[in-house]
């Protein structure tokens, strides 16, 4: 079944990761809803961007307006939420937008859901999906070395940011519950791969190296996270919306914990292989790696059980952290445009809409 899958946020980091793949791999037509604020680059979606599957509107999704009229024109079968503030430093530097945006902008979207889908005919409201994507970072983080998150752990947020995808975790279950909207939620852990913003742990590692810079690494560097890799992520979501039982809650991990130090560490070996010529007068990369204040309320540990949307829909992700990390490192050693365009601004040129 073909489905009109409308996805906001599709510009950045993880949406443009599903465009892409719905484009290439499935028959679904896809509108992209994103209002292009900083981490918002259209070029992530130039492999894709020219076909007739794919439309874009530039949108902000705390403007309810806008959002009746484009759902309203294009009459999504699915809705995938993937707009959202996401970056803990600036979250603590600034809160008020992630307050707006991942708060009152996940209210705007589900009232504007609601009222699109009470209005549709009877099959179209029993096959109408509202999927909201969300962080492994709302439930705080893990005290002992075996625990796992499950969709029952309850929530303990750390950072403002964390807070603020809580809370509209908790909307979308309150429209499900109380308006009876078909919702479905995932919660991931940290994403990474190609086309990332550089302000995100591992582009910005790799970065710094090729630059000769420090490479910063918060307090000790023993904070231990489940590593994912984004399209490993993308077809994973992608199931959940469209196979997923309504209501429920799926936790989407890479199965790849990794101390941060270690992390950088593996960016530094590999670098050696694939970039061995250094900038100025470097030894070795990992001579780069420089140990800063740690930010305030850094969780120690984050591991997420999987096992539930892999026995219900049959998804395990691809890479493992070896090969998605390499692929990665790759990546970004091919692609200098791409990021030395983020790098120098010059990729919010590339704005329509």
């Amino acid at each position: 079944m073909n489905h009109k899958i409308l996805v906001t946020g599709g510009a950045g980091f993880i949406g443009s990761a599903v465009i892409r793949h719905l484009i290439s791999h499935t028959s679904h037509e896809v509108v992209n809803v994103d209002a292009l604020t900083y981490a918002g680059n259209l070029e992530s979606l130039a492999p894709v961007s020219d076909s007739p599957r794919y439309r874009f509107y530039r949108a902000d999704i705390r403007d309810r307006t806008a959002l009746d009229d484009i759902i309203a024109e294009f009459e999504p079968s699915t809705i995938m939420h993937l707009a959202a503030e996401s970056h803990v430093d600036r979250s603590i530097d600034g809160p008020a937008d992630f307050m707006q945006t991942n708060i009152i902008g996940t209210y705007n979207l589900l009232e504007a859901a609601r009222h699109y889908w009470s209005g549709l005919p009877e099959p179209a409201q029993a096959s109408f999906r509202f999927h909201h994507i969300s962080t492994d970072e709302v439930y705080g983080d893990l005290e002992s070395t075996s625990d796992l998150f499950t969709e029952t752990t309850p929530y303990a947020p750390s950072s403002p940011y964390s807070a603020s995808k809580a809370s509209s975790d908790h909307l979308v279950r309150a429209w499900q519950r109380t308006y009876g909207l078909p919702t479905l939620i995932t919660n991931c852990s940290n994403n990474y791969g190609p086309y990332h913003f550089p302000e995100k742990l591992i582009p910005h590692m790799i970065l710094n190296a090729l630059a000769g810079k420090p490479l910063p690494v918060y307090g000790d560097g023993a904070q231990i996270r489940d590593w994912l890799y984004v399209e490993d992520h993308a077809r994973a979501l992608v199931k959940v919306a469209t196979e997923g039982r309504v209501g429920e809650t799926y936790n989407i991990g890479g199965h790849n914990e990794k101390r941060n130090l270690e992390v950088v560490e593996t960016l530094c070996d590999l670098l050696e292989e694939l970039a061995p010529e250094k900038p100025g007068n470097l030894a070795r990369y990992s001579d780069l790696i420089t140990f800063v204040r740690d930010r305030p309320g850094h969780d120690r540990r984050y591991a997420i059980d999987a096992s539930k949307v892999e026995r219900e829909l049959g998804w395990v992700p691809e890479e493992t952290f070896e090969s998605g990390i390499r692929k990665t490192v790759q990546w970004y050693l091919d692609n200098r445009d791409w990021w030395q365009r983020v790098l120098n601004g010059d990729y919010r040129l590339n704005r329509i809409g």
